[in-house]
């Protein structure tokens, strides 16, 4: 039997982005996502405006997507409630949000040069994708949210993470974070809890399951 609940949110899940942008100092934000789907070489992301991604991604028009792995859920979830933006609207406090200029510092994180855009790289995530951004047009409404496309530059891939001989990653061997209504995933199981599902105030209760 179906319900119609009337559900307050859509997220059913997708892999987590990293993405890596350009600040106005020339600095790197990183900021963790879980609005992005691909097709073919382009890619489409949502982005609240209030964020800095969303600000540095309509200045400079470039960026880096760096996928973590599941590996990598305690660093991602020290992005959880940063902000690189130092105003911090008044409805992001009362989620927890606060500002942090340096996210490679709070996330543990290390930078890596990238090869044909500014902002750097994310070292220890297995899959980076360099990329600019070709289009942006509101989303949700004129003030929620931003749309952009991004088109893939160059994608760099761990070696292992590679079939040998072909251009093509091992799905098998990929095993990337996902987030599932705000908590995170992966190789089917729940990872820890999450700080982004708390400070939204998800009414669930997920207990870590052992891989």
């Amino acid at each position: 039997m179906h319900v119609v609940p009337g559900l307050k949110v859509l997220y059913f899940g997708t892999p987590v982005v990293v993405i890596s942008s350009r600040n106005e100092d020339g600095t790197t934000n990183l900021a963790p996502m879980s609005s992005a789907w691909w097709l073919g070489q382009h890619c489409m992301l949502g982005m609240g405006n209030n964020s800095q991604t969303a600000a540095n991604l309509l200045r400079e028009r470039e960026c880096v997507l760096n996928l973590p792995s599941s590996a990598l859920v305690d660093a991602v979830d020290r992005l959880a409630l940063t902000t690189g933006n130092p105003v911090v609207a008044g409805y992001r406090v009362e989620q927890g949000y606060r500002y942090v200029p340096d996210k490679f510092a709070v996330s543990g994180l290390t930078g890596q040069e990238s090869e044909l855009v500014a902002p750097l790289r994310v070292a220890q995530c297995p899959i980076q994708l360099e990329c600019r951004i070709v289009s942006a047009r509101p989303f949700g409404g004129a003030d929620l949210a931003t749309a952009f496309e991004a088109e893939v530059l160059r994608a760099h891939v761990d070696q292992d993470l590679v079939i040998p001989g072909t251009r093509y990653v091992d799905p098998v061997g990929w095993d990337p974070l996902i987030m599932k209504f705000c908590e995170f995933f992966g190789g089917g199981h729940t990872l820890r809890p999450s700080r982004l599902a708390e400070g939204w105030q998800m009414p669930h209760a997920v207990s870590v399951q052992a891989g």
